[in-house]
């Protein structure tokens, strides 16, 4: 009995692998996320795209390196993806850079913030407001038209 018990254990530790993707649901929304922050930033930016997120994890940067060229501080990237609460007045004082939220609210607040990418209803939103984008000097491709609001 006790060999019958511990082949059995082998063998679910042999095929244990195939479950993994019940522990790595997080990457997948963030993969997603990071393709979907590609396509808006290569959208807004004509030129290479240095992102840069304060307060970024390992995995997050893992994936998001997959995508996009990482910079470590504000002042060497132009567009900057804020995922979590930070002052961003003191963050990065340079008046060429592209702000981009996960917060609608975050966008609202804060003039910096030319659009958001958020989770609503498990469905994922993008808003963009048409004066920031002018400010900007951000011309989207009319695929994105549906996602400008005016305030």
């Amino acid at each position: 009995m006790k060999i019958l018990i511990l082949i059995l254990s082998f063998l679910s530790f042999a095929y244990s692998e195939q479950y993994t993707f019940l522990v790595n649901k997080y990457d997948k929304e963030v993969e997603l996320e990071a393709k979907i922050i590609s396509n808006i930033a290569n959208a807004s930016i004509q030129d290479e795209i240095k992102l840069f997120i304060p307060k970024i994890t390992d995995s997050e940067k893992r994936i998001y390196s997959k995508f996009f060229t990482l910079s470590n501080t504000c002042e060497d990237s132009n567009f900057i993806f804020i995922k979590r609460p930070i002052d961003i007045d003191i963050l990065c004082q340079s008046q060429d850079k592209i702000f981009f939220t996960n917060n609608y609210q975050r966008l609202l607040d804060k003039k910096k913030f030319f659009g958001a990418f958020f989770w609503s209803k498990s469905r994922p939103n993008i808003v963009f407001i048409k004066d920031r984008l002018e400010e900007n000097n951000i011309n989207l491709p009319n695929s994105y038209s549906q996602f400008i609001e005016e305030f």
